[in-house]
């Protein structure tokens, strides 16, 4: 059953990063020491004809959370309030080392207008005043890297658990690491 004004599954449910890190503490710590890495990422969203938007964003892990945050007014808040659905891709870096991987996560961004929690958030923050204030409900956290000659691609959704597949640089199919 999809939502028919956004055209999103109605059933997918989102985690938080807390949940995350629960159920994958060592997939969950390698992603966000990606995204502290550096300040900047690219945040993906829908535009009202449905095309994608690509814009830059700061992500903030605190309170269990992971947040975003946005000046009023932006295309990407407008874009939110609208349709949740987002992807961040992490700050590739410098070079082409992919400096421990490419990580992307992806979910509903929840706008959060509690006044305690905007409060709270901000007495740690500072975050110039106005701003939109989003938690992120996590339905997906792809991590993507080299080892050898492998491209291996992790990918996690609440629903199953973490998936590790290789690929190599030849015509065979991928192969699923085993736990």
């Amino acid at each position: 059953m999809e939502n028919s004004e956004t055209n999103t599954p109605a059933d997918r449910t989102g985690m938080s990063w807390a949940g995350f890190a629960a159920a994958e503490p060592d997939f969950a710590a390698v992603v966000r020491r990606r995204f502290e890495a550096y300040t900047h990422h690219v945040l993906a969203t829908l535009r009202e004809d449905g095309s994608p938007r690509l814009s830059g964003l700061e992500v903030d892990f605190r309170f269990g959370e992971l947040w975003l945050g946005m000046m009023p007014n932006s295309h990407k808040v407008r874009d939110l309030l609208r349709d949740p659905r987002f992807n961040v891709l992490a700050n590739p870096g410098s070079g082409t080392d992919m400096g421990g991987g490419d990580v992307r996560v992806g979910g509903q961004a929840v706008e959060v207008t509690d006044p305690e929690t905007v409060d709270r958030y901000v007495k740690e923050t500072g975050p110039p005043l106005p701003f939109h204030l989003f938690r992120v409900e996590l339905t997906e956290v792809v991590r993507t890297s080299v080892d050898g000659e492998d491209l291996v691609v992790q990918s996690w959704a609440p629903d199953r658990p973490l998936r590790r597949v290789r690929r190599g640089t030849d015509d065979s199919a991928p192969r699923e690491d085993v736990p």
